[in-house]
């Protein structure tokens, strides 16, 4: 099925999120929720095509729903487990780069370094996708506000607190949320707030949407009348040294029953997943009918035939 409307205005790469307007992310979300709807309608749409997955990173969900949804749509995939030693120790990300892109139709890449994703999109002649990286995490966004929709329609002014660390996923919370017109509460100790430029670039974003973002201490204060509460791992891939002087640290910042009162009564709860159950949420939260923790795993395939979609029409 074609879907040259969205393709011809969106960017080639998908390495940070910022790269998308309103609209574009709109088109794509609203994209993701048609394939999601109407898987048949897509079969073979990528016939022919060919992806290629390079992971630093241990991976479940973004590897099986990239590669699950690659198949679905009649193409292909290879995958490139670079977790014993980095992309660039065997040979340069230029020449990986320059490789791939005559044999493969579309990289997705997840790395420690977001430099090394900016490396693969510069020197590549195919689209590059951010798989994840210690700055981003687009596609986990794209799901998360999928998932969002199908609960509560339009997002516009919709209240979205996040809970713990200013990190990759916080970051793209940002950037897309701001882009929808959400109400962003970010709460996190003084010293992990998310990156200034990036937050910078977000109520840019906003002023366009109408959205606002508040950065806060108070895991109270942003949670209170929220419609969806959002934490994730207090200590990302990388910084596993960090965890136990982290625990510390984000004791307070724990999602637990009685956080989850201050929100309204149907806020739901959110987790990018792997979750440390008993440190960042707790077992009743995230068991409890107010998570939608599977439901963003699931549609972290439906968002990402998508944006495959949208990338290779």
């Amino acid at each position: 099925m074609a879907v040259a409307s969205v393709a011809t205005t969106t960017p080639r790469d998908l390495i940070t999120g910022a790269e998308l307007t309103p609209a574009q992310l709109h088109s794509l979300l609203q994209l993701a929720a048609e394939v999601k709807a109407h898987p048949e309608r897509f079969r073979g749409a990528l016939s022919r095509k060919f992806l290629a997955l390079l992971f630093e990173k241990p991976s479940l969900r973004t590897r099986v729903s990239f590669e699950i949804g690659m198949q679905s749509l009649g193409g292909g995939s290879v995958f490139l487990d670079y977790s014993a030693a980095r992309m660039s120790e065997r040979e340069t990300v230029k020449d990986l780069a320059r490789n791939l892109e005559r044999w493969v139709n579309v990289i997705d890449a997840r790395t420690y370094l977001q430099s090394t994703i900016e490396e693969l999109a510069a020197n590549a002649a195919i689209p590059v996708i951010n798989g994840l990286s210690d700055r981003y995490h687009p596609c986990q966004i794209l799901a998360d506000f999928q998932t969002l929709e199908e609960r509560f329609g339009n997002l516009r002014g919709f209240k979205l607190a996040f809970v713990g660390d200013g990190n990759n996923v916080c970051h793209s919370l940002l950037l897309a949320g701001a882009r929808l017109g959400v109400n962003l509460k970010i709460a996190t100790p003084a010293g992990f707030r998310p990156d200034p430029a990036i937050v910078a670039e977000a109520r840019l974003a906003a002023k366009e949407t109408k959205g606002r973002i508040e950065l806060l201490t108070e895991p109270a204060e942003a949670v209170s009348g929220a419609q969806a509460v959002y934490t994730d791992v207090w200590a990302s891939m990388g910084q596993e040294n960090e965890a136990a002087e982290r625990e510390k640290i984000f004791t307070g910042y724990q999602v637990n029953d009685a956080l989850m009162a201050l929100a309204l009564p149907d806020a739901v709860f959110m987790h990018c997943l792997p979750a440390h159950r008993g440190l960042e949420v707790t077992e009743a939260v995230l068991e409890s009918p107010r998570s939608i923790v599977y439901d963003q795993a699931e549609n972290r395939m439906h968002a990402q035939k998508a944006l495959l979609l949208t990338l290779l029409a």
